[in-house]
């Protein structure tokens, strides 16, 4: 989650706390680190606003984004963004909205912007907005890779390359779930229970991206590798035995991007933070 800073501006408040100053503006301020991201459309302002547009409360913010992850990968970074600033902005204003106000608001943004106000684990089904919360959440901690192609993927081009026929037929509520909820860690979830039916239409576009997969099968520590959303990049459920090896062969690749990172959850009533 990127947001690093929500701060409401306005001339009601001057005790000092943290997150107010006694100026007063009467429209968002947004900055971003990276160059291209667009700011009128931005997710963020338009969370901003039905924050606004809902509760009521016309309240403005200077929101600071620190883009990290990459765009356009498949990851959700946008939608994760925009619950971030819902929630802040909630918090600032003084919590007028319920959480589950929020849940259902976030449905008009995106599709899966419902999914990043859960705890960090959730059955999502329909377009990705009707989610299902999973209590207790699945265990934090467990470490994976992404790693990120500089290839260009339209998520049109890979449904209309959409195959119905391959679609899988496993049942979601009564197979796929359980098979993650009973495994005791993601990593232990058999592989044949990692599906994503966007593979074969987003490897018949971009073959590479195929053969990236299989690369990375390879390499020895990595429990499960699969492409993440409508690409374009690929995740991998654990670390590499031989870390040096590994970026070398991967890292050290002009047209690869990667990142090490592990699962987050979030406690009751709090957002989520950064692992120690």
């Amino acid at each position: 989650l990127e947001l690093t800073e929500l701060v409401r501006n306005d001339n009601d408040d001057d005790d000092g706390k943290e997150g107010t100053t006694t100026e007063s503006i009467t429209e968002d301020e947004f900055t971003c680190n990276m160059p291209g991201v667009p700011v009128s459309t931005n997710l963020v302002l338009r969370a901003l606003e039905l924050m606004r547009s809902k509760t009521g409360v016309q309240k403005y913010f200077k929101a600071n984004l620190i883009k990290q992850v990459p765009a356009q990968a498949g990851l959700g970074g946008g939608s994760a963004n925009a619950a971030t600033a819902m929630w802040a902005a909630n918090t600032l204003m003084g919590n007028p909205a319920t959480l589950e106000q929020m849940i259902e608001w976030s449905g008009e943004l995106g599709s899966d912007i419902t999914f990043f106000l859960s705890r960090g684990t959730a059955f999502c089904t329909g377009r990705g907005e009707i989610m299902t919360p999973i209590e207790p959440p699945l265990p934090t901690g467990t470490k994976l890779c992404i790693v990120k192609p500089d290839i260009g993927l339209s998520t049109p081009s890979v449904f209309k390359a959409l195959d119905y026929d391959e679609l899988s037929d496993l049942n979601a509520d009564e197979v796929l779930l359980p098979a993650f909820l009973n495994a005791n860690g993601v990593e232990n979830v058999p592989s044949e229970y990692y599906i994503n039916d966007l593979e074969p239409p987003a490897f018949r576009c971009v073959p590479e991206l195929g053969e990236l997969k299989k690369s990375l099968q390879k390499v020895t520590g990595f429990k499960h590798v699969m492409m993440s959303g409508s690409g374009t990049s690929i995740f991998c459920i654990g670390e590499p035995e031989d870390k040096e090896a590994f970026m070398k062969e991967f890292g050290e690749t002009e047209d690869l991007q990667v990142f090490f990172s592990e699962f987050i959850g979030r406690e009751e009533g709090e957002w989520f933070r950064r692992p120690e």
